[in-house]
């Protein structure tokens, strides 16, 4: 006589009910040889389901020893058991436990997958069981759209997909019509038949007496084990030792999983799309807030220093006085052009201008208005960047001269010149009494301090000094910066310089780079606060993604419970839900980036001069944070279905 295949001893099973324990089997002892066809009955609360759930492994005993081919159950770990059940067992359900958004095929296939068999070859093996059970043609049907029968041989078809010896059938003809509930019973003789060791839960007694032994259950105790009249028609199959088919490892295995567990997590999206679209609703809008946050500041940024540049790019201008605000420094004479020709010497030093200024009346025939007379060097306009719009600037030989050209800014212009296609060039205008011919018209200078809507023109300010002030100290002296020197040490050495000359610190300077670093610190300041909202917005969507994965997870305990029974690992549940909430959350910050591009070049389209851009890093930052949101958020609820009890999870469905 061949070992068993199946060994129970002494094995004792309670539960908890309150304050008491209650005995589902009490020290049973059972033995079932390779090949037997087994029929356990008895009546309702007998143990009947209790022994079934411990012998397919989905419950463990409270004390006792199950050994299965020898090995003893309890030295397993959840993985070994769920391998057990994937390789060793097949399990027939009374009310089928078919999935419902898969088709009868891919139910077929589940324990394959799990064994890490290849597409190709699990689906040709599910076609020739569905077809061997006469069911081929519904392969491609939902469960919904088979009747009782179908859906009991596609059961079976599933407990058959890994050439299990050991078939575990739990009332298999108790949800079928009589005709139904034969061919089942057929079908059941027929793997009988062929070796395959049955063991069938029922409280029908007909069903039993097709059985070769008949054991009999009362209050969780073998009362009765007898072989009936039928006469063994097969040929046992030897046992297959535990751990010698594939266990599913490897990478090629181990990337079949996680296709499959997308597919499903896609399956599963699909069939509730309005959850899923809401879920992710939270995850769009934060990440487009977070990546428009970024592009709007960066694009902030980029303006402010491209005003600022406008004003004169790495200027720093020396004013008289000791502070700025000192009541003092129109009295303060000291600063005069041989300053501005000591600077000019300097090496650090890229252009030198000195400046003065006065304000009068201009005249042009019969208009007239308030300007800013602004006496500047030749090298002005390229130190402020300045750019000419019409005519010419005046050189270094009108400075010299003394002459009375004026290049006048765009207001002036527009305020006298405003009809004329010449912009007044060449023409004489009047500042004050003294008349001065227009040789250029300077574009208008985005940026800068205070109004820009002020008339100014510039002359030499050699000019300005003998026409029009008499004073031969400077206003300022504007200095342009070399690109490759820091405008702080420039600062510094321009202080010195200066101290040493007029024996004392009677000036002031004016850092252009201090203000664009003040500003830029600004805007940042500013972008990282309405970033930090959308982070928030972020972390609440990331919170949405796990209520619904745990609603989720209590909607399909059943179906948790019927992969586990088929021998999904505890690592491919949670895999399938951590995937699931991963491309939840990968697929809502994808439509965010693409919100945010949306919303972008609406505003380059709607305000001109202001472009909004996205680096291919900022992108790439967007997506990795919904997909990193989608896992850590995803991993709780996800562990929660991985950790179910097997037998707890079926029992829900």
């Amino acid at each position: 006589m061949s070992d068993p295949i199946i060994d129970l001893r002494s094995i004792r099973r309670e539960f908890a009910a309150g304050d008491t324990q209650v005995v589902a089997l009490a020290d049973l002892s059972l033995s079932i040889l390779p090949g037997e066809m087994v029929a356990i009955i008895g009546s309702s609360g007998s143990g009947k389901s209790t022994l079934l759930n411990i012998l397919g492994c989905l419950d463990r005993p409270t004390c006792g020893t199950y050994r299965v081919a020898g090995k003893n159950v309890s030295e397993l770990d959840a993985d070994e058991l769920a391998a057990l059940r994937r390789e060793h067992f097949g399990f027939i359900f009374q009310r089928y436990n078919l999935l419902g958004d898969l088709s009868a095929a891919a139910n077929v296939e589940i324990p394959a997958v799990y064994a890490g068999t290849n597409a190709r070859q699990r689906r040709t093996r599910a076609g020739q069981l569905l077809s061997r059970l006469g069911v081929a043609d519904r392969g491609g049907h939902r469960p919904n759209q088979l009747s009782g029968g179908q859906q009991q041989r596609v059961s079976i078809a599933r407990a058959l997909i890994n050439d299990a010896e050991v078939i575990l059938a739990d009332e298999p003809t108790g949800a079928l019509d009589r005709r139904s509930g034969e061919e089942v019973l057929r079908i059941l003789e027929e793997l009988h038949r062929e070796g395959r060791t049955i063991v069938t839960v029922t409280h029908d007694a007909g069903v039993a007496a097709r059985a070769e032994r008949i054991i009999e259950l009362r209050d969780g105790k073998i009362v009765s084990d007898r072989r009936t009249a039928t006469e063994a028609t097969h040929m046992p199959a030897p046992a297959i030792p535990l751990g010698s088919r594939d266990s599913g490892t490897g990478w090629a295995n181990a990337s079949g999983r996680l296709r499959e567990a997308t597919r499903m997590a896609l399956v599963a999206m699909a069939a509730h799309r309005l959850r899923a679209f809401l879920t992710m609703l939270g995850i769009i809008i934060g990440i487009a807030a977070v990546s428009s946050v970024v592009a709007l500041g960066n694009a902030s940024q980029r303006k402010v220093l491209s005003d600022i540049s406008s004003l004169g790019t790495n200027t720093i201008e020396v004013f008289p006085g000791k502070d700025f605000g000192d009541a003092r420094a129109g009295k303060i004479k000291t600063l005069v052009l041989a300053d501005a020709r000591a600077l000019d010497q300097q090496s650090f030093i890229a252009g030198v201008t000195p400046t003065v200024s006065t304000s009068m009346t201009a005249r042009y025939r019969g208009n007239e208005s308030n300007v800013l007379v602004n006496g500047v060097g030749e090298s002005y306009f390229q130190v402020k960047g300045a750019k000419l719009a019409m005519g010419r600037l005046f050189d270094a030989d009108a400075v010299r001269n003394i002459e009375r050209q004026v290049v006048i800014d765009d207001n002036t212009r527009k305020t006298f010149f405003a009809d004329d296609q010449t912009a007044g060039i060449g023409r004489i205008i009047w500042l004050g009494t003294v008349p001065c011919r227009i040789v250029g018209v300077i574009a208008q200078q985005q940026g800068g301090f205070g109004s820009n809507q002020n008339l100014s023109v510039y002359l030499p300010y050699t000019t300005v000094q003998a026409q029009f002030t008499g004073d031969r100290s400077l206003r300022s002296v504007l200095l342009r910066i070399s690109d490759d020197v820091s405008t702080t040490l420039a600062q510094d050495a321009v202080t010195t310089l200066l101290t040493q000359r007029h024996n004392a610190k009677d000036f002031v300077i004016l850092n252009t780079d201090d203000i664009r670093r003040t500003i830029t610190s600004t805007t940042q300041t500013l972008a990282l606060l309405v970033a930090a909202i959308a982070v928030i917005s972020l972390v609440v969507g990331g919170i949405g993604v796990m209520n619904i994965m745990l609603v989720s997870v209590s909607e399909r305990i059943g179906e948790i419970g019927v992969r586990m029974a088929v021998g999904a690992r505890r690592s491919d549940i949670l895999q399938q839900f951590l995937v699931e909430a991963t491309l939840i959350s990968s697929i809502g910050g994808l439509a965010g980036i693409v919100l945010a591009v949306l919303l972008g070049v609406a505003i380059n389209m709607a305000v001109p001069g202001f472009q909004v851009t996205y680096s291919p890093f900022s992108i790439g930052a967007a997506f990795l944070t919904s997909t990193g949101i989608g896992i850590a958020f995803g991993f709780f609820p996800a562990r929660r279905a991985a950790f179910l009890d097997p037998v707890v999870a079926l029992s829900r469905d």
